[in-house]
């Protein structure tokens, strides 16, 4: 009997234990549990360093079928994986663990894996939260998806700054829209379209490119020798672009250091102002036949006249430029001077042409009103061969800004209407590039 009574109790204490280990296994897998972060990752084993099966998004629910320390074993999406606890708020109340201290020695690891959140090749920062509808770039080259999961099937591939358009977000991923279709990717690789930020170097105004001033003849006057060279600049061993007879009529726009500015014939150069009169000279009928009856005696006399002009037109050396640091002193006290076009004072402001004219103007020298009237005063001089006080010419076609060299490669000039009279280096950007010539006129 007490055989029997023993049997019976064995028997009722197995179908108790076994029916009490049944309902902890229903009631665990019953269990279900919301994803609370952006992106989870669910791994194979219940090591944060394990292959990633799945990634799952914020409020995604996901079924609790085990747990192993500090992970649940969860399956999403028919697939069985671990996922960190930390990652998981459990719908129902969650079976206790053997130790609710247990996984203090895993924190970090933990932490690590709550706020990664992996991409297929890198991790997804907050940053992406910022993305809203609109213009994006392609921040790196990346497979457009037909849904928002890393395993859905691929609509093409998308080039590192191709442009899209995002038409809806949900959660990590953006549906967007390229000239061909739609689709889509994670939203981390996506980057706004901003420009690049310049260095100080880079950002250099380009000059105000200076109009040409239609300059008036200030008198006429008339060629007072037989045959007189007009040469391209004002000086003896400059080209001669045309020659003119005794008497010709010519414009003189201006004159500096023995030389006249003039126009004849629609062309333009210089002639010695020692070969101009005011008044034609008087020549006799005889004079002139003379010269139409004998070509001996016209060759002679043009031979003649040719060799008195060379003579007396005034040679030009090379002068020095030891007020060069005075010129350099004056332009520096108009630093900050504003920009107006047209203007040769500091009342009236300064353009370039302007300001050079107005500060040699106080050391006795006259310029030309226009940068590229300038290019054709004083003498040329090579790059090489620059000294303080020299005039610097620039330009992309054709002259149209000028400059005070001031040493040390750097500039002084009247320079654009946010600038006004500033200092610029002349070995980079636009100076440097659009350099044309320099001249001395000290």
């Amino acid at each position: 009997m007490k055989s029997k009574m023993n049997i019976k109790s064995i028997f009722v204490m197995a179908i108790i234990s076994l029916a009490s280990l049944l309902f902890i296994n229903i009631s665990l897998a019953a269990n279900t549990g919301t994803i609370n972060v952006q992106v989870a990752n669910l791994r194979k084993t219940a090591d944060a360093e394990s292959t990633i099966l799945e990634q799952i998004t914020l409020n995604q629910e996901v079924e609790i079928v085990g747990e192993e320390g500090d992970w649940y074993q969860i399956t999403y999406n028919n697939i069985t994986g671990y996922v960190s606890k930390e990652l998981v708020t459990v719908n129902s109340n969650p079976e206790p663990t053997e130790d609710s201290n247990q996984g203090s020695e895993n924190t970090t690891e933990e932490n690590n894996e709550k706020v990664e959140t992996t991409t297929e090749e890198g991790t997804e920062t907050d940053s992406t939260e910022e993305i809203t509808l609109g213009e994006y770039k392609i921040s790196e080259d990346t497979r457009l998806k037909l849904i928002p999961s890393i395993n859905a099937t691929d609509v093409i591939e998308l080039k590192t700054d191709e442009t899209v358009t995002v038409t809806e977000i949900m959660n990590g991923w953006a549906c967007v829209e390229t000239q061909t279709t739609k689709g889509w990717l994670r939203k981390d690789k996506l980057k706004k379209d901003e420009p690049v930020e310049e260095t100080a170097e880079e950002v250099q105004e380009e000059p105000v490119a200076e109009e040409p001033v239609q300059e008036t003849p200030i008198k006429t006057q008339y060629v007072n020798s037989t045959t007189v060279n007009v040469r391209q600049e004002a000086n003896t061993s400059s080209t001669i672009v045309t020659t003119v007879a005794l008497n010709t009529e010519v414009q003189v726009y201006s004159e500096e250091s023995g030389w006249s500015k003039v126009k004849v014939n629609n062309v333009e150069g210089y002639i010695s102002s020692s070969l101009l009169s005011n008044n034609k000279q008087e020549t006799s009928r005889g004079q002139t036949t003379s010269r139409r009856t004998s070509s001996t005696n016209t060759r002679t006399n043009t031979t003649t006249s040719t060799t008195s002009q060379t003579t007396t037109e005034p040679t030009t050396s090379v002068p020095s430029s030891s007020n060069g640091s005075a010129i350099v002193a004056t332009a520096k006290k108009y630093l900050g001077y504003k920009y107006t076009y047209g203007g040769s004072s500091p009342s009236t402001g300064f353009d370039c042409s302007g300001f050079t004219s107005y500060v040699f103007k106080q050391y006795g020298i006259s310029l030309s009103r226009t940068a590229a009237g300038q290019y054709s005063n004083g003498v040329a001089v090579s790059r090489s061969n620059l000294q303080p006080g020299d005039l610097v010419m620039f330009g992309k076609s054709g002259i149209n800004h000028v400059a005070i060299y001031i040493g040390g490669g750097q500039i002084i000039h009247a320079s654009t209407p946010s600038t006004g009279v500033r200092i610029d280096s002349l070995s980079t950007g636009y100076y440097n590039n659009n350099y044309v010539g320099a001249r001395r006129v000290l």
